[in-house]
């Protein structure tokens, strides 16, 4: 069974990346973007930046860019609410994201955490996080464990 989360963490990624941003590090690749959007470099009133990721986007698509965003996390919160016993969507999350921030090497959680916007308060007040999170931590913990 494919992994939930990641299923919809790449729909997500996907629908990002075919956002109308360019990312822009020289004034030619300024320039270059800017003309991507009909716009020249003088332009600057016609769009936004993405504070400290040397991304823009159209002023124009900041609404759409919100909703997006807003969906985004919507959708996110309604696939944690049906996991009643957090061996669904709330595991794959936790099993997911410890693999991607490389817990088996680090023995790390908090980058995890950070990644999904939660925090330890958070885990030990919801009794399905606390089990997912355990239950992915010893999965991973089993599948590093040198085989002798």
């Amino acid at each position: 069974m494919p992994n939930q989360y990641g299923v919809l963490a790449g729909k997500h990624q996907q629908e990002v990346n075919d956002f109308p941003f360019f990312f822009a590090f020289s004034e030619k690749q300024f320039a270059e973007g800017m003309a991507s959007f009909g716009l020249s470099p003088e332009q600057t009133d016609q769009i936004y930046s993405l504070q400290g990721t040397g991304g823009f986007y159209l002023r124009s698509d900041a609404e759409m860019l919100h909703a997006m965003i807003d969906r985004h996390h919507e959708e996110h919160q309604a696939a944690i609410a049906v996991d009643t016993k957090g061996d669904g969507y709330i595991y794959d999350m936790f099993y997911y994201e410890l693999a991607n921030h490389e817990y088996g090497y680090t023995g790390e959680i908090e980058d995890t955490l950070n990644a999904l916007g939660i925090t330890m308060d958070d885990v030990n007040a919801d009794k399905r996080f606390q089990r997912a999170l355990k239950k992915a931590m010893q999965k991973i913990e089993k599948q590093t464990q040198p085989a002798y």
